[in-house]
C-alpha cells in the first residue's frame, strides 16, 4: 500500500528530485527521514530565500516525498508540519499543487491570507479539524 502512495505522489516528488544535483553541486546535504528525502543548504537555501513568494524566508517546503529545508535546523523544526504535507500529497497526488493554489486564492479572497488561511496549511498546523 505504501508503494501506491509513493507512485501517486511521484509527479510532485520528481519536482523535488530536481534539487538533488543542485544541492550536491552547491555543498548542500540530504538524508532520508521516515521515508522522505530531506535536502538542505546550498542552492536549496538560496531558492527558499529568493524564489518562494513569501515575506521573509521559507524554512521548509514539501514536494511529494521531498522536503526542501533552509538548513538542518529548519528541517528539524518544521519536520512534523512538513510530514503532514507529505501525507496530503499521498492523498491528493498529482492534483496537490493545483488544490493548494486554489486554496490559497480562496483564503486570500476571504481575507485570511494566502498562506495562513490556506486550509492545507491550517491542517498542517493543526488549527483545522
Amino acid at each position: 500500500m505504501k508503494l501506491l502512495r509513493y507512485i501517486w505522489a511521484l509527479p510532485n516528488t520528481m519536482l523535488g528530485l530536481i534539487f538533488v544535483p543542485l544541492a550536491l553541486l552547491s555543498r548542500g546535504g540530504m538524508k532520508i527521514v521516515d521515508g522522505v528525502l530531506e535536502i538542505h543548504g546550498g542552492f536549496v537555501t538560496w531558492f527558499l530565500k529568493h524564489c518562494v513568494p513569501m515575506k521573509g524566508y521559507v524554512g521548509a517546503l514539501t514536494l511529494g516525498h521531498v522536503i526542501l529545508g533552509y538548513d538542518k535546523e529548519s528541517l528539524f523544526a518544521y519536520r512534523p508540519h512538513e510530514h503532514v504535507h507529505v501525507r496530503q500529497y499521498e492523498i491528493l497526488g498529482p492534483i496537490f499543487l493545483p488544490v493548494y493554489l486554489v486554496a490559497s486564492i480562496w483564503a486570500f479572497i476571504k481575507g485570511r491570507g494566502a498562506y495562513r488561511g490556506n486550509i492545507l496549511e491550517r491542517k498542517a498546523r493543526g488549527t483545522e479539524p
